[in-house]
């Protein structure tokens, strides 16, 4: 069992602490998520967590259940009764948490440290036209990486605006779940942070996807072809 960072019974609560909270959404990946959990909450047990089964038909709701209460009242759990698929149960975290900001992680992440949720509040709070921080790559419309493409997040690791993201297109069910929002925050003239996230959060990658695929069907066929020929 990997060591996570301690956490201390009594510190100060900062300013920022009180505008975030925090989600992870999991599909039958109990082992993925009691890393992406613990971890977390090693290094911020002070941030309210949000811990979303997708419909889940193995253990992964028992175990949510008893790590929840396991970790205490700072961790909250939804339980689906139908898989939603990712993109669908972001956006209910989106709506579920009331904080100003949204960190949203995967549940195959391990966060090694903490120092970053402090940072990209503070770079999100400089300006009303930053939408989000975190990692930024460029994808096209079909949602594979092109540097001609639009400013997007890694959405293993983000930091929103919720406020901001009310105005926006919800987070859909594709490969690239916050691709239309970020397209239209895009439009909108808003910003997205740098910030080296993945210097503080480790991203497997595909964690659940390996296991289960993403559920697109011939869409996923599709678009892969059209990207391919350019269109």
């Amino acid at each position: 069992m990997p060591e996570f960072p301690a956490q201390t019974e009594k510190r100060e609560t900062h300013l920022w602490e009180n505008e975030i909270s925090a989600a992870v959404v999991n599909f039958q990946t109990p082992d993925l998520l009691d890393v992406a959990v613990r971890s977390f909450h090693g290094a911020y047990p002070e941030v309210p967590l949000l811990i979303i089964d997708n419909g889940s038909k193995d253990k992964s709701r028992t175990f949510i259940s008893a790590l929840a209460s396991e970790l205490g009242s700072g961790v909250s759990t939804l339980l689906l009764e139908t898989n939603s698929f990712h993109g669908p149960a972001m956006h209910q975290a989106m709506c579920s948490l009331k904080t100003p900001y949204a960190y949203i992680f995967d549940s195959d992440t391990e966060t090694l440290r903490g120092g970053f949720l402090e940072d990209m509040w503070t770079l999100l709070r400089a300006s009303e036209r930053r939408y989000g921080a975190g990692h930024v790559v460029r994808a096209n419309r079909r949602g594979f990486r092109s540097e001609a493409g639009t400013p997007v997040l890694a959405s293993a690791h983000m930091l929103l605006r919720r406020d901001i993201y009310q105005t926006l297109p919800p987070f859909i069910h594709h490969g690239l779940p916050a691709l239309r929002n970020f397209e239209a925050a895009a439009e909108a003239g808003l910003e997205l942070c740098p910030f080296p996230v993945e210097e503080y959060v480790r991203h497997d990658g595909r964690g659940t996807a390996a296991r289960f695929g993403y559920g697109l069907g011939l869409r996923s066929r599709i678009d892969y072809v059209l990207n391919r020929l350019g269109l």
